[in-house]
């Protein structure tokens, strides 16, 4: 089965995470993403390590963990976009390019005449895709930025850890960069609803994507929790803040997640503690009461969990239809026969290290693949081929090569 963007170009000047995510995402449905990178140092999460890639003698090669999570599926040209050959050849890349993916500071690709005025100029069928922290407007916009400062700054840190009365309480950052990588699924968005456009009027697009806006949406019912309570939102811990009982319990051999939805799921989760009548007390009733009321009953629950272990509760649980689950560590989860059976770790073919583990794509479709044969290029691995298929000869590619453009 054929993938969804296989007749789809992308010309990925982008690097570090947002980007690369998002071009990543487009690789995986098919598209031919041509990433352009600094010669003889390439993207920056190359070097962000250890751990590293090793080779298949057991040595470290250089490409970092960081590079290897996004950038599946690309292949890697080297070009100097300081010089004006390699904005030239940009340029050239772009006359059949069905995508531009770009993350540098506000102004620096103007400067190089490789912004979306100078670049639809030579292909107006293009849709051009800025990703930065702020945006291309406002009193920020020239500003760099960072998963962990807009996670700060966007509000997330403020409803992110422990109650500041409780041990450990204060601010915390989400475990992954988190902004980062929905920036990178909301630019793909945007680039794929573009291209549908295109289909229809012929014309291309240019889409300003920043992670400030993105973290901003993020807030979802946490905002909505403010704007219509007029409640400033704080840390709960692992407590939901609308809806009782969903938080961590203590077992007696460690700690589970209960996720309880509906008073349906309540009344069955107080059948199986044996406690049917906190179904019915008015405190705990209906959901909007168990809020209310979430000191009360936290308690009663805390002191039933913790006198069995972990693996009696979940069976309890799983029988009652009260979803619930243990706290996995990153090697449980890869264990975890459900993450298994929908295959969301691959080992593709890698030219150095034999095999390169891969966390896929989470997307599946009846009558589509996605693309799955690509690992992680290495630096420049397929700037001959790619400057091939423009028409450059052997010669003229070693002469770019000599003169450090390539």
């Amino acid at each position: 089965m054929q993938p969804l963007l296989s007749n789809v170009k992308v010309l990925d000047l982008s690097r570090i995470l947002a980007g690369p995510w998002a071009s990543q995402i487009l690789a995986d449905l098919g598209a031919d993403v041509i990433k352009v990178e600094r010669p003889g140092q390439g993207d920056d999460t190359r070097s962000w390590g250890p751990p590293f890639l090793k080779d298949e003698a057991g040595q470290d090669t250089t490409d970092g963990a960081y590079f290897i999570a996004t950038n599946r599926g690309k292949r890697s040209i080297t070009l100097d976009l300081q010089t004006a050959e390699g904005q030239a050849l940009v340029k050239e890349l772009c006359r059949d390019a069905d995508v531009v993916l770009e993350n540098y500071k506000v102004g620096t690709l103007a400067r190089l005449g490789l912004d979306y005025d100078s670049l639809s100029k030579i292909n107006p069928r293009l849709v051009y895709c800025s990703v930065t922290g702020f945006g291309q407007t406002g009193p920020r916009a020239a500003e760099p930025a960072y998963d962990f400062l807009i996670q700060a700054m966007g509000g997330l840190m403020s409803v992110t850890g422990e109650r500041d009365d409780r041990p450990g309480g204060g601010p915390q950052k989400v475990g992954v960069p988190i902004v980062d990588l929905t920036t990178g699924v909301y630019a793909a968005l945007g680039i794929v609803a573009a291209l549908l456009r295109r289909s229809q009027t012929g014309q291309g697009e240019y889409i300003d994507v920043a992670m400030l806006d993105v973290q901003v949406g993020l807030l979802a019912n946490q905002a909505m929790n403010f704007l219509l309570g007029n409640r400033v939102p704080r840390r709960t811990g692992t407590a939901h803040p609308n809806i009782q009982p969903q938080r961590t319990f203590a077992c007696a051999d460690g700690d589970i997640v209960i996720v309880v939805g509906n008073d349906a799921q309540f009344a069955a989760l107080c059948r199986l503690l044996g406690k049917p009548e906190l179904a019915e007390d008015p405190r705990f009733v209906s959901n909007s009461q168990r809020v209310t009321h979430q000191a009360t009953l936290d308690p009663i629950l805390d002191a039933i969990f913790i006198t069995q272990p972990r693996a009696h509760w979940l069976a309890a649980l799983k029988s009652a239809g009260v979803p619930a689950g243990s706290i996995n560590t990153v090697p449980e989860v890869f264990d975890d026969p459900q993450v298994a059976h929908r295959a969301m770790l691959r080992h593709l073919p890698h030219p150095t290290a034999k095999s390169v583990p891969q966390v896929m794509n989470p997307l599946r479709f009846a009558t589509a693949d996605l693309r799955a044969d690509r690992a992680p290029p290495l630096l420049g691995q397929h700037t001959a081929d790619v400057l091939a298929e423009l028409g450059k000869s052997a010669e003229q590619i070693d002469d770019l090569r000599q003169r450090k453009i390539i």
